[in-house]
C-alpha cells in the first residue's frame, strides 16, 4: 500500500460511520423524513458519510428556532460578547484546522496543499468579523428643518438570515455567512451544498463548543430544490445570502418576493485575464495558469478568458500549456498534488461536454482536453489542466461558465479593443491585467466592468477587502465594511427638542 493509499484509507475523526444530523436550536437531530443522502469522495467515487436529507419541514423548524433566538436572549447579547464568541470560534478553527482542511479535501477534492493554505484566510475572517462586532454604529446628522430637531441613525440586525453556500469552498463560504451574522446580532440558517456538506457540519460542532446560544446558528443539509428552495422563499427569513450559480440566483430573487426579503448574491463569472506584450512573462505564465487551474477551475472568479496581445500570443499560450502539463494531477490527500478532481460526476459530465463543444467549434487543445481514464485516477472525476488556442469571442467556451480547469486563449491587438471585448459578457466578477506600464494598468482597471481587478496577480483576497460582482455576477459584497452592512438595517430617529 502506497503512502497516499494509507492516507486515503485512514479514518478521519469526523467520519465515524454515523449518519450526520441537522443542527436545529442547539440540538443535533435527524431529518423529519428520516432520509439521508451520500457524501462522495470525488477522488475515488467512494461514500464518505451519510448525511441527513433536510427538507421544507426541517427548514420550518430551523427558521422558528432562529426567530425565537433573535427575538429572545440573543437580542440582549452585547457587541463585546458577540466579539468574544467569534474569537472563541476562531481559536477553535485554528486548533482544529488540519482536521477541517482534510475534510474539505476529502469531500470536495481540493488538494490538501491548497486547503491547508486557507488557514490564514479562514481564521482571519473570523477575527476580522470579531473586530467589526464592536465597531457598528450610527451617525448624528445635522438636518435643515426649521425649528429644533435632532436626527441620528441606528444600525440594527436585519433578523433571520438564510445562508446558502456552494461546494467549491465549504469552510470559507460557511464563515463568509456565519461570521457577519454573529457580528451584527443576526441569527442564521445555513444550507450547505449537497455535494460537500461535511466541513460546514464540523464547523457547526465547533461553534456549539464555543458557546454560541441555541438557535443562533442552525445547519440544515439537503438538496437545493427542496431545502434550499424552502429557505429562500420562507416568510420567516429576513435576508438570503447566496453564493452559487447565476441561474439559482435568479430563482432566489423570484422566491424572495413573497416578503421582499433582503438578498445578496455572489454568483458566477467569465472573467477576462489580459496579458500585454510588456508583461513579465515569467510571472504572467504561472499567474494566468493558476488563475484558472487552481481548485480545478472551480472558482467563480477564475480568469477563464485569457486575452493575450497578438505579438506574444503563440509564445505565451504555448508556455501556459506547458505549465499546465507540468502540474501534478492526483488525489488531494497527496501533498504533492496540485490539481485535484472535480467535485462530482455531474460536474465532470458538464466540463467534458464543454471540452467536446470547444473541439467541435474549432478550438485546439494544446494541453489537456479530455478526462483522465487510465491508472489510479480512472475512478475519480479528473480533468487535467486544459488550454484551448484559436478561440474566438463567439465560441461557447468563450461565453459560458465552464467551472473546470479550462482556459480559452484569445488574441487581441490594442488596449481599447481588449477593454471592449473583456466587457462583452453578461458577467462581471473578476478580471486580471498583466503589464509593466502603470498608466495602462490604471486605464484597464478603471474601464473593466468587474467587482475585482487584479494587476500582476490573480485571486488575491483579504477579509478587509470587499468581493462581489457586476451584472449577472450578482450584487452585494462579502468582505470589508460593506459586508456587514448587508446584514444591518438603518433606522432614522427624529427628536423635536424645542
Amino acid at each position: 500500500m502506497t503512502a497516499i493509499e494509507r492516507a486515503a484509507s485512514a479514518r478521519h475523526p469526523f467520519l465515524d460511520g454515523k449518519a450526520k444530523k441537522l443542527l436545529i436550536d442547539g440540538k443535533w437531530t435527524e431529518a423529519a423524513s428520516g432520509k439521508t443522502f451520500n457524501s462522495i469522495n470525488p477522488a475515488t467515487g467512494e461514500v464518505l458519510a451519510k448525511v441527513a436529507e433536510g427538507d421544507a419541514v426541517d427548514i420550518d423548524r430551523a427558521v422558528a428556532a432562529a426567530r425565537h433566538a433573535f427575538e429572545g436572549p440573543w437580542r440582549k447579547v452585547k457587541p463585546y460578547e458577540r466579539q468574544q464568541l467569534l474569537l472563541k470560534i476562531a481559536d477553535l478553527v485554528e486548533k482544529h484546522f488540519e482536521e477541517l482542511s482534510l475534510l474539505d479535501t476529502l469531500d470536495m477534492g481540493a488538494p490538501v496543499s491548497r486547503t491547508r493554505n486557507n488557514k490564514r484566510r479562514a481564521v482571519g475572517m473570523l477575527r476580522y468579523y470579531a473586530g467589526m462586532a464592536t465597531s457598528i454604529h450610527g451617525e448624528t446628522i445635522e438636518n435643515s428643518l426649521p425649528g429644533e430637531f435632532v436626527s441620528y441613525t441606528l444600525k440594527e440586525p436585519v433578523g433571520v438570515v438564510g445562508g446558502i453556500i456552494p461546494w467549491n469552498g465549504p469552510l470559507g463560504t460557511s464563515i463568509w455567512k456565519i461570521g457577519p451574522a454573529i457580528a451584527t446580532g443576526c441569527t442564521i440558517v445555513l444550507k450547505p451544498a449537497e455535494e460537500a456538506p461535511l466541513t460546514p457540519l464540523r464547523l457547526a460542532e465547533l461553534i456549539m463548543e464555543a458557546g454560541v446560544p441555541p438557535g443562533v446558528v442552525n445547519v440544515v443539509t439537503g438538496y437545493g430544490e427542496t431545502a434550499g428552495a424552502a429557505l429562500s422563499s420562507h416568510p420567516g427569513v429576513d435576508k438570503v445570502a447566496f453564493t452559487g450559480s447565476h441561474v439559482t440566483g435568479q430563482s432566489i430573487i423570484k422566491a424572495s418576493a413573497g416578503n421582499l426579503k433582503r438578498v445578496s448574491l455572489e454568483l458566477g463569472g467569465k472573467s477576462p485575464d489580459i496579458v500585454f506584450a510588456d508583461a513579465n512573462l515569467d510571472e504572467a505564465v504561472p499567474g494566468a495558469g493558476m488563475a484558472v487551474f487552481a481548485n480545478s477551475g472551480q472558482i467563480c472568479s477564475a480568469g477563464t478568458r485569457l486575452f493575450v496581445e497578438r505579438k506574444i500570443y503563440d509564445e505565451f499560450v504555448e508556455r501556459v500549456g506547458q505549465f499546465g502539463k507540468g502540474l501534478k494531477v492526483g488525489n488531494g490527500l497527496d501533498p504533492e498534488t496540485q490539481i485535484g478532481p472535480l467535485v462530482s460526476e455531474e460536474q465532470l459530465q458538464r466540463v467534458t461536454n464543454y471540452l467536446n463543444i470547444g473541439k467541435q467549434e474549432g478550438a485546439r487543445a494544446i494541453a489537456g482536453g479530455a478526462r483522465l481514464t487510465e491508472g489510479a485516477l480512472a475512478k475519480g472525476y479528473f480533468v487535467p489542466p486544459t488550454v484551448f488556442a484559436g478561440v474566438s469571442d463567439e465560441m461557447t467556451i468563450a461565453k459560458e461558465e465552464i467551472f473546470g480547469p479550462v482556459i480559452s486563449a484569445i488574441p487581441f491587438d490594442d488596449i481599447d479593443e481588449v477593454i471592449q471585448r473583456g466587457n462583452a459578457t453578461n458577467f462581471g466578477l473578476g478580471s486580471g491585467v498583466w503589464t509593466k506600464d502603470v498608466s495602462k494598468a490604471h486605464k484597464v482597471a478603471k474601464s473593466l466592468q468587474a467587482g475585482s481587478v487584479w494587476v500582476n496577480c490573480y485571486q488575491a483576497m483579504d477579509p478587509a477587502v470587499p468581493f462581489g460582482g457586476y451584472k449577472m455576477s450578482g450584487y452585494g459584497r462579502e468582505g470589508g465594511l460593506q459586508h456587514l452592512d448587508e446584514y444591518l438595517n438603518v433606522k432614522a430617529v427624529w427628536i423635536k427638542t424645542g
